[in-house]
């Protein structure tokens, strides 16, 4: 089974629509530098939020701008939006637990602050997009063996935190610590290394589920962890553009929509 994340997104937004209409609600993301991926990634916000009627404000600062210039760009926009993205990774110099922290936790839709770790009122988007690709695919995570590659804040610890949650039997790889034969034994597989080509047909079982949410450009291309040679040995395979990517993206409103109604 190969992942149509767009039409799974499809139907998140529709799911969504009758909310949005009842309840105007406003996104402020804020972005710094110019990367064209990132750049990319924000167009895709952008274009999810119109098609639900969300009003989307958008600070844009240079790659100069200081940790300050960036926390106070959050908190401007923490003033008059219902939830803030800070659009990730920022520039070396700056620091991004300091700006991240600066998130109100009842406005932290992607579920990154880190001073307020516990305290969530959602979960990370790409984590949900997992959960909800497994469901639809009917992979009950109960007593599986699955190995997340990856301990990143974005897909590997929130991810492996939800598949324990479900009861899945999860061991944590990373390329500094684990060997890629620890994926021959895995039921679930969910990457985000972020290395084009880190998992081939040979280190995987036949009827794995394969969930890849790593993305690196390479020769000016986005693509995933897995070779897609992977998806005629996995039972479930997500494509890279086009699988975790889009569900994620939905995620995020259906965060922002339980952000609202959190906030009355």
């Amino acid at each position: 089974m190969i992942i149509d994340g767009r039409a799974i997104a499809e139907d998140i937004y529709t799911e969504l629509s009758a909310f949005f209409k009842e309840r105007p609600s406003k996104l402020g993301i804020v972005v710094v530098g110019e990367n064209p991926v990132i750049a990319s990634f924000v167009r895709i916000k952008e274009r999810a939020a119109a098609r639900l009627g969300v009003e989307m404000l958008r600070i844009d600062l240079s790659e100069t701008a200081s940790t300050g210039d960036v926390i106070d760009a959050v908190r401007r926009l923490a003033q008059g939006c219902d939830a803030v993205i800070v659009q990730l990774p920022l520039p070396k110099k700056v620091d991004s637990n300091a700006v991240l922290s600066d998130i109100p936790p009842q406005k932290d839709v992607d579920a990154l602050c880190p001073r307020h770790s516990g305290e969530h009122i959602v979960d990370a988007p790409v984590a949900l997009a997992v959960m909800e690709i497994l469901k639809r695919a009917g992979v009950d995570p109960r007593g599986r063996r699955t190995v997340v590659i990856g301990a990143g804040p974005l897909v590997g610890k929130p991810s492996a935190e939800l598949l324990k949650r479900a009861g899945a039997n999860v061991s944590l790889f990373t390329l500094e610590e684990g060997s890629i034969e620890d994926l021959k034994e895995a039921d679930i597989i969910v990457s985000g290394a972020g290395k084009p080509g880190l998992i081939k047909p040979e280190h995987i079982k036949r009827g794995v589920a394969l969930i890849d949410a790593g993305t690196s450009e390479l020769n000016k291309r986005v693509v995933g962890d897995a070779d897609p040679a992977c998806a005629d040995i996995a039972s479930v395979f997500t494509p890279v553009p086009g699988g975790v990517g889009p569900v994620a993206v939905a995620m995020i409103f259906r965060n922002l929509k339980a952000l609202v109604e959190y906030q009355g």
